[in-house]
């Protein structure tokens, strides 16, 4: 089965926008316009992708290439979105340490063979959903020393560093930031059908293959959110992965 870029595909976008415009309308939602807009940009950078991944994944090394530019628009993208873009270097240490380990097993147990074509879907599924996890890590951590200051200082006038302090408001918030994830494992092939199931079936490969990719996808996406959790947190307890306002705020 393939699905190929013609009237019924346009159709079928155009009234599904439509649905969703009305219900932003009906809803009363805040800029209506956002969704049609989100959709024009999709299609330019899907496009523009398909171009570049259809040249670049015969070159390993240029498959790499694409796949550190994956990775930094992702860097820049998750820093922005939790409003802490002079923290980028420790944004990247936090992310690689979930992306490296995984990328570096599959390799080494041969899971995933050397090529570009093999390795650019994989590792960028797991890169995007490795910003995801750092993501809700940092925005609820962020969120949580804003609104318990008062708890961070008590805990400092109890003799608590402030690594520690960060720690007492912190630590509760990181399992919260890996449920979705958890809950994607939880729910594939019974409530959802995830994306690389469906791209090795529409790609002629057999049930049994798809659920193999489709768990490796999932367990490496597990591996890579949790030790970048794990990592953000202790660098947010040493006052290095934080924006402006937080550093100033917290002192030691």
């Amino acid at each position: 089965m393939t699905i190929d870029p013609g009237l019924p595909v346009a159709l079928a976008v155009v009234l599904l926008l439509g649905v969703t415009v009305a219900m932003y309308l009906l809803g009363r939602l805040p800029r209506p316009a956002s969704p049609v807009l989100s959709m024009a940009r999709a299609i330019g950078q899907l496009g523009l992708a398909a171009l570049v991944i259809t040249t670049v994944v015969r070159s390993l090394a240029l498959s790499v290439l694409l796949l550190c530019v994956m990775f930094t628009i992702a860097v820049v993208t998750t820093v922005r979105r939790v409003e802490a873009p002079a923290a980028w270097p420790w944004a990247t240490l936090a992310m690689l340490a979930g992306l490296l380990p995984v990328v570096l097993v599959v390799l080494a147990t041969r899971t995933v063979p050397p090529t570009g074509l093999a390795l650019v879907p994989v590792v960028g599924i797991i890169a995007g959903n490795t910003m995801n996890g750092h993501t809700l890590t940092c925005r609820r951590a962020f969120a949580a020393l804003r609104e318990e200051h008062g708890q961070y200082e008590a805990a400092l006038s109890l003799g608590l560093t402030r690594s520690q302090a960060v720690a007492e408001v912190v630590h509760r918030r990181v399992p919260e930031a890996l449920v979705p994830g958890l809950d994607q494992v939880r729910t594939a092939g019974v409530v959802t059908l995830p994306g690389a199931f469906i791209g090795v079936l529409l790609g002629g490969g057999t049930p049994a293959q798809a659920a193999a990719a489709q768990v490796l996808v999932l367990v490496g996406i597990m591996a890579a959110q949790t030790t970048t959790a794990v990592v953000a947190e202790r660098l947010i307890g040493r006052a290095l992965l934080l924006p402006d306002d937080l550093r100033a705020s917290l002192r030691p």
